[in-house]
Order: structure tokens, then C-alpha cells, then sequence
């Protein structure tokens, strides 16, 4: 029932996140009506599998608005290879501030606390990915990983762990298919963001419901 909710729920949100997806990415006023399908059938999954795994608990509100961010995200920088800052930076604070308040409902302290020290070793090794190799990672995917670090460090750190590895795992045979059929060469710059996040959802499902 909670989930048929949800799902409903990123129905009604399509509309109005396809046209946030391509606003973010700069493509102009027009909103196609196959953006829109694609675009509200991607939140409804993502809410419906959100509200599946997390339940009736205060940290829901925080993952829905992560899963629904998920998508806009990937749109965006499937657009224009950009996480824009505007999208990443609330989804950590209400994904953080539901933490806090599941941690004093249901007694979760050290899940919080190990979300935090997960989101800041994510965001501390991208970082350091990045300075150490400038084209690989951009800095809005050491953004995301310091929210996917925040989520997926929640569940437990195998679950971050696996989480990242389905990503780069998901990007290195999105590479190669691409490079497979000639539609990308080596120095073609490929969107990391996507496979990070289709990582984190496979992740998380994995782990099973709360």
C-alpha cells in the first residue's frame, strides 16, 4: 500500500521534475511529452522501491526525496554532464535532518552515525580522486558521492561498498558497449553521475527491507 502510494506519488511529480530536468540542463522552455513519460515512470520506480525497503519511519521522507533527486540528476547529467549543485545539496540536508529525527524515534545513533563518517570518507576519497586525476571525476560527482555515502552508509558499510562497486562497474560496461559500437572513443567524456546512481539503487535493494 505504501509503495502504490509512493509510485502514485512520483506519477503526479513527473511532470514537474521533467521540466526541472531540463531547466537544470540548460536545453530551453520545451518539454517533451516523451521526457515526461520516462521522466515520471523513473520516480515512481524509485519512490515505490524507497518506500518498499524503508517503510512507515521518519527516515522515508529523507530517501523518497533522495530517490526523486536521483532522477533529475541523472537526466541532467545525462544532458550536459553536470550534477548541479541545487539538486545534490538539499537532498543532503532533508536526507540528513531525517536521520536525525529516525535516530530519535527509533534509537538509530550509531546508523547516524555511521552514515556521517561514510558520507565523509566518500567525499574525502572522491576528493582525492580528483585532485589526483582532474578528468576523471568531476567535482559534482565528489558531491554525489558524499550523498550516496550518507544513504548507502545508513544500511551499513557493505552496503556503500557495494554500492560503489555496481557503479563503477555499471560505468566500465556503459564504457565499453560505447566504445564497443563506436559511439564514444577514449577521450570522450562519459557521465559518471547515472551509473553511480543506478549502483546505489541496486545496492540499497539489495540490502532488503528495514
Amino acid at each position: 500500500m505504501l509503495a502504490a502510494a509512493a509510485a502514485l506519488l512520483g506519477l503526479a511529480l513527473g511532470p514537474r521534475l521533467a521540466r526541472a530536468t531540463v531547466r537544470l540542463a540548460r536545453r530551453g522552455p520545451a518539454v517533451s511529452r516523451r521526457r515526461v513519460v520516462v521522466t515520471a515512470a523513473g520516480v515512481a520506480a524509485a519512490l515505490a522501491g524507497a518506500a518498499a525497503t524503508t517503510g512507515t519511519r521518519p527516515a522515508l521522507v529523507g530517501v523518497l526525496w533522495v530517490a526523486g533527486a536521483a532522477v533529475v540528476l541523472a537526466g541532467v547529467d545525462l544532458a550536459v554532464h553536470r550534477l548541479p549543485d541545487v539538486v545534490t545539496g538539499p537532498a543532503v540536508g532533508v536526507l540528513l535532518v531525517a536521520f536525525v529525527v529516525d535516530a530519535a524515534v527509533e534509537g538509530g545513533w550509531s546508523d547516524l552515525g555511521r552514515a556521517a563518517a561514510a558520507a565523509g570518507i566518500a567525499f574525502g576519497v572522491a576528493a582525492l580522486a580528483r585532485l589526483a586525476a582532474p578528468s576523471g571525476l568531476g567535482f559534482g560527482d565528489v558531491k554525489l558521492l558524499g550523498l550516496l555515502g550518507l544513504l548507502l552508509g545508513w544500511r551499513g558499510w557493505d552496503v556503500l561498498v557495494l554500492g560503489v562497486f555496481l557503479g563503477l562497474l555499471v560505468g566500465a560496461v556503459v564504457s565499453l558497449v560505447l566504445l564497443a559500437s563506436r559511439r564514444a572513443g577514449w577521450r570522450t567524456a562519459i557521465p559518471f553521475g547515472p551509473p553511480l546512481l543506478v549502483g546505489a539503487a541496486a545496492a540499497w535493494a539489495v540490502a532488503g527491507p528495514l
